[in-house]
């Protein structure tokens, strides 16, 4: 493997940057990502709870704030409870737009690894290959060692460019529709609470905990 790497030339160095950034990234983004990490389905339960006995104080807030993203979004609607429906949705949406953010952290580099690999690889054939002629134009075409150097760099660039843009495709595209998925549930329960807040539907517990 040692070998195969320093076959491929200097250019085998920032494509294993690359791989790196982009192995932390996945693994990162795969740790935070989690359902019970962003959105517990339990919450919306518990704040409907602290409604219905009038337990809501700023510490809950605080500690709401603290339990995840959806804590964050919720907490928004509550600190804003007392306002009118339209002041409690705008809280929330403003809310929502930062936690977003905040979820899709990193990816736009995953993005930009997957953009550039493939391009490194292809700068590697073009020098692979401007070495090939060149030996050819010094020493005609019988030295088979050096051009199979030259097509062996130009050749080993492009399948390390490859391997390194495939895997990171794949997986900027399941985190993006991970965080559709997320979005749209936070989206769901934050729309429950303004409807509890403003009393404009029962809360029920059972589906609730079946989102």
């Amino acid at each position: 493997m040692l070998e195969l790497f320093k076959a491929g030339g200097w250019l085998m160095l920032p494509l294993l940057g690359c791989s790196i950034i982009a192995i932390a990234i996945i693994a990162e983004r795969f740790w935070s990502l989690q359902q019970r990490r962003i959105a517990p389905p339990e919450l919306i339960t518990q704040i409907w709870q602290w409604l219905q006995f009038k337990q809501i104080d700023q510490y809950r807030i605080n500690s709401l704030q603290k339990n995840s993203p959806l804590g964050q979004i919720l907490a928004a609607g509550l600190i804003n409870r007392n306002s009118s429906r339209d002041i409690t949705k705008e809280s929330i949406e403003d809310t929502g737009r930062h936690v977003t953010q905040q979820l899709e952290r990193n990816l736009n580099t995953l993005g930009t690894i997957a953009a550039i690999s493939p391009l490194i690889g292809l700068l590697g054939t073009v020098i692979g290959m401007i070495k090939v002629f060149a030996v050819i134009t010094l020493e005609g075409v019988g030295n088979p060692e050096t051009l199979a150097g030259g097509i062996s760099e130009a050749l080993l660039t492009t399948a390390a460019g490859l391997v390194v843009a495939i895997p990171s495709v794949i997986f900027y595209r399941y985190f993006r529709g991970k965080i559709n998925q997320l979005v749209v549930s936070m989206e769901e329960q934050a729309m429950q609470l303004i409807e509890m807040l403003h009393g404009e539907r029962e809360f029920d517990p059972d589906e609730a905990r079946a989102q």
